[in-house]
């Protein structure tokens, strides 16, 4: 959320430099307030007065203004910001980011900034790939700036083959996503499962489930949104995600799904199991298409294995395990058994029976269970269920 943040923009001299005039117009918008500092070259390439009549401050370029010798303090400008935004950033602006060549403003404010630091590079691809640009970014990114990859629109960590600077709208959500609209995830790290997963009987046939994979993703982007580092691992879904903060693993079998698991929630703070895991899987996969040569086909299966059990097994006492249940019959009681033989600290329950809830609807209705008793929630859009959930596991996280 950036309503009321404090943001210093720093524009240095790349053709991308008219792009400043979008990326402030959307910080304004969403209610940001924002100082432009702009180096020499930039002035090359865009004017202040526009600048200045889009953030209705006049823009900073020189130690000391022109008009009556006032000396402009990068040391105030540093305390002032909540965040620091260079873009466009030249490949020249980089390495003095990064070797602390402090011989223009802008860089004498990135050295004075407390404030997080964001980077939009914007140069020729040949330049963005010389090995010389991805050691300075490399520093960069070991002194804790974030850099926001040319063609990515995430925090990214790689070569992306891009080296025009990413669209306004993208950094501008990069940033918007950094200040979650709560913080009573902050800091935690939470692994989710969703979607189905797809059991091979033969290269081109599977056995799998009607799993879209939506409740899970409007878990992700709820947890990343109130401050989580999230792991999402998803088997093959159509979604997409959003948020920064969510790190995707795709996944297409039980077992793949099972090792992404265990790997992933010895580092979390909570898990929530919401994947419709497949159950069996065939025992053999044919390394051929099975042609149709008789009336019959018979497939012989054998157990997945149970990644809930498993994750109940390795919880330790600080981490939290929420399970689903979708059921068609003795709803209640065997979503209460499942909490207890999984090692869940609470379960979702929904039922096939219940119109609008199930796979591959936008709604759902669910009763949250616990050891003390259960919860019975309206139906909602899964992203309001999303919010639910998540309030209770913060809850337990406390």
């Amino acid at each position: 959320m950036l309503k009321g943040k404090k943001i210093v923009l720093g524009i240095t001299g790349s053709i991308a430099a008219y792009k400043a005039c979008y990326i402030i117009r959307g910080l304004v918008k969403r209610g940001a307030e924002v100082q432009v500092v702009i180096t020499p070259a930039g002035k090359e390439f865009i004017t202040p007065i526009t600048l200045s009549a889009l953030t209705s401050k006049p823009v900073i370029s020189e130690f000391f203004a022109q008009r009556d010798g006032t000396w402009n303090s990068h040391v105030d400008l540093g305390l002032w910001a909540d965040a620091m935004l260079i873009a466009p950033a030249t490949a020249a602006t980089i390495g003095k980011m990064a070797n602390g060549i402090a011989d223009n403003m802008l860089i004498t404010t990135y050295l004075s900034a407390k404030a997080p630091v964001f980077v939009a590079p914007a140069m020729d691809l040949d330049m963005y790939a010389h090995p010389s640009t991805q050691a300075n970014l490399d520093t960069l990114r070991s002194y804790g700036n974030h850099i926001i990859e040319p063609g990515t629109g995430f925090l990214a960590s790689h070569l992306e083959g891009k080296g025009r600077m990413e669209e306004p709208e993208n950094i501008i959500r990069v940033l918007d996503e950094f200040f979650p609209s709560s913080c009573d995830l902050a800091g935690k790290k939470i692994l989710i499962t969703a979607g189905p997963t797809y059991e091979k009987i033969d290269p081109v046939r599977f056995i799998g489930n009607y799993s879209s994979g939506k409740m899970g993703f409007a878990l992700a982007e709820e947890c990343a949104g109130r401050g989580a580092e999230v792991v999402l691992v998803t088997g093959p879904v159509q979604m997409q995600t959003h948020h920064s903060r969510i790190r995707r693993i795709d996944v297409e079998s039980a077992a793949g799904m099972a090792e992404e698991a265990q790997r992933h929630f010895r580092e979390a703070d909570a898990g929530i199991l919401c994947a419709a895991v497949a159950d069996f899987t065939p025992e053999t996969m044919a390394d051929h298409k099975i042609k149709r040569e008789k009336e019959d086909l018979v497939l012989r299966l054998k157990p997945t294995q149970d990644i809930a059990a498993t994750l109940g097994q390795m919880k330790n006492g600080r981490q939290k395990l929420v399970g689903f249940a979708l059921e068609t019959n003795d709803e209640r009681h065997n979503a209460q058994s499942k909490l207890e033989r999984k090692n869940f600290d609470f379960i979702v329950l929904n039922s096939l029976n219940d119109a609008g809830a199930g796979f591959r609807c936008d709604t759902n209705k669910i009763s949250i269970i616990d050891r003390q008793g259960n919860t019975d929630y309206p139906l909602k859009p899964k992203t309001e269920v999303a919010q639910d959930i998540i309030d209770r596991l913060v809850e337990e996280l406390r």
